[in-house]
């Protein structure tokens, strides 16, 4: 009886022991877990961002462009036309040269 009591109180020590292990690897495993379900939610975190970000500057870009567009008469009605301005930039250089070569002859 006393060698069947010694071998239940071995299993049950092993036992114990095996329990601790196991409960110590599901820590770990907890812990690795944790730290990765907390890197993603920075990562998520740091992903809204750089949109909010992108969208911003979008934002900004539309609007200058726009801006820049009213500002040299490019859009909305009664504003002059970009092939206007083309010819107006096409006639100014088409003068600077005729004043250019006009100018070797009266001088």
């Amino acid at each position: 009886m006393s060698s069947s009591r010694t071998t239940e109180n071995t299993y049950e020590a092993q036992n114990d022991q095996r329990l601790d292990e196991l409960h110590s690897k599901i820590r770990t495993l907890r812990g690795v877990t944790t730290d990765i379900y907390d890197d993603a939610e920075r990562q998520h975190l740091t992903l809204d961002d750089t949109g909010n970000a992108f969208s911003s500057l979008s934002t900004s870009l539309s609007q200058s462009s726009r801006r820049a567009a009213q500002a040299f008469g490019l859009s909305g009605a009664g504003g002059v036309r970009q092939m206007r301005i083309i010819m107006y930039i096409v006639g100014s250089v088409l003068a600077l040269w005729l004043v250019w070569k006009t100018k070797g002859i009266w001088w």
